[in-house]
């Protein structure tokens, strides 16, 4: 069965802080929380969260691991970008900020002219887009 349309797609990246990259996304952005492991702490047996929204084709699965999040750190195109097809709500960026992004200006004016950018806690960096997409 080849991939498409329909293939479900798990974005997987290392995290300084798991707690800390919780409140960032569950409750600044409002992804629920799919699947939690709480690893031992022995090799290759970390602690994880998958975030996203139910019926959505993606998730977020943030690994706890500060030993490979501080070996690749995120670069200024590293973006994760969310089309919103309406105005940025101030009230999102506020709770975003207040559950630990920070907004910085982007790297490409582009992002800056038609949404948000923010740096999450771990640095990895997201994009509220004003503006709708189609792969279509």
């Amino acid at each position: 069965m080849p991939a498409d349309a329909k293939s479900h797609v798990r974005l997987a990246r290392p995290s300084l802080d798991l707690a800390a990259a919780e409140r960032f996304w569950v409750g600044g952005l409002g992804l629920d929380v799919l699947y939690r492991h709480e690893g031992t702490g022995t090799t290759g047996d970390h602690s994880l969260l998958m975030a996203g929204w139910p019926d959505a084709a993606w998730h977020l699965e943030l690994v706890g691991a500060p030993e490979l999040a501080a070996a690749s750190p995120p670069g200024p195109e590293d973006l994760f970008v969310v089309y919103l097809d309406e105005p940025v709500p101030a009230a999102l960026v506020e709770r975003l900020e207040r559950h630990g992004g920070t907004r910085v200006p982007a790297h490409n004016p582009y992002w800056d002219e038609w949404g948000v950018t923010l740096r999450d806690p771990d640095g990895h960096l997201l994009v509220l887009s004003s503006r709708g997409w189609s792969n279509s």
